[in-house]
C-alpha cells in the first residue's frame, strides 16, 4: 500500500533542464508531439532565411556589382512571400486547434477533486468519499502547505530524497487510468494550479469555478507550483501529486476515512 521515492518516478525540475518533463497524460503527449513538429519546421525556416540572407549579402553587395540593379517591384514576388507564410500558419493552426479542443473536451468523470487556492497554500476536497461520524458527515478534505526541508531528519540518506520548495506536508493522492474532474477556484486572489507533467495550467479565480479533465496514465510523484503572481509568498505554495494504481488509491482512501 505504501510507495517510496525509490519505487516511484519523481517528475521534478532538474538542474540545467531545457526541455519538458516526461508526459503523464494524453494532453501532455500531444503538446510534446506538437512542439517537436513545430521545432523542426522552425529550424527549416531559420536555415532557409539565413541562407537567403547570406546569399543576398554576398552576391548583391555594392562592391561586387559594377552596375546598380533596376529591380523595383514584382507582383509575383509579393504574392509568393505573402502566400507562403500564410500557408505555413494555416498548416500549423490545424494541429494546434485540434489539440486545444481535445484538452477542453468534457467527459464523464469517475472522481471529482475540488481545489481551492489560498494565500499561500492549497486546499483539496473529495466529496465522493464520506464517512458518517456520530453527529456529522465528514468528507476527505485537507490543506497542503510547503514543507521546510532544512528541518527534516534525513539521517544518512544522500542525496536528499526531498525536493526544495516543492515538498508539501500532505500530497494529493489520485488514481491512475481514471477519468478525473478538477474543479478549481480561489478564496482571496488569483492563483493558478499548474503541474507540468500533466500539461495543466488552470486559473483559480475568486467567485468562479473552472473545470478541467485529467487522465493520468502512469504512477509517479508529480510536482507543480502556483503560476499566477498572488502576493509576497507566491513562490512558496507548491503542488505535490502522488498518482497510484486504482486499487492502492482506494486502500489509501479507506485508511484515511477510518481516521476521520
Amino acid at each position: 500500500m505504501f510507495f517510496s521515492l525509490n519505487t516511484l518516478e519523481a517528475d521534478a525540475p532538474r538542474s540545467w533542464q531545457v526541455y519538458f518533463q516526461d508526459p503523464a497524460t494524453i494532453s501532455m503527449e500531444g503538446i510534446l508531439n506538437f512542439n517537436n513538429h513545430l521545432t523542426f519546421l522552425l529550424i527549416v525556416i531559420v536555415i532557409f532565411v539565413g541562407w537567403f540572407l547570406s546569399f543576398t549579402i554576398y552576391y548583391f553587395v555594392e562592391y561586387n556589382n559594377r552596375y546598380s540593379s533596376k529591380f523595383v517591384h514584382s507582383k509575383e514576388l509579393e504574392i509568393v512571400w505573402t502566400s507562403i507564410p500564410a500557408l505555413i500558419l494555416l498548416i500549423l493552426s490545424i494541429p494546434s486547434f485540434t489539440l486545444l479542443y481535445s484538452m477542453d473536451e468534457v467527459s464523464t468523470p469517475d472522481l471529482s477533486l475540488k481545489i481551492l487556492g489560498h494565500q499561500w497554500f492549497w486546499s483539496y476536497e473529495m466529496s465522493e468519499f464520506k464517512t458518517c461520524s456520530v453527529n456529522q458527515s465528514q468528507t476527505l478534505k485537507y490543506s497542503c502547505y510547503m514543507m521546510v526541508v532544512d528541518g527534516l531528519p534525513l539521517g544518512d540518506q544522500s542525496p536528499s530524497p526531498y525536493f526544495r520548495l516543492l515538498e508539501t506536508n500532505k500530497r494529493v493522492v489520485l488514481p491512475t487510468e481514471t477519468h478525473l474532474r478538477l474543479l478549481v477556484s480561489a478564496s482571496d486572489v488569483l492563483h493558478s494550479w499548474t503541474v507540468p507533467s500533466f500539461g495543466l495550467k488552470v486559473d483559480a479565480c475568486p467567485g468562479r469555478l473552472n473545470q478541467v479533465n485529467l487522465f493520468i496514465k502512469r504512477s509517479g510523484l508529480f510536482f507543480g507550483q502556483c503560476s499566477e503572481i498572488c502576493g509576497v509568498n507566491h513562490g512558496f505554495m507548491p503542488i505535490a501529486v502522488l498518482a497510484l494504481p486504482t486499487y492502492y488509491f482506494h486502500c489509501f482512501v479507506a485508511f484515511k476515512l477510518e481516521l476521520l
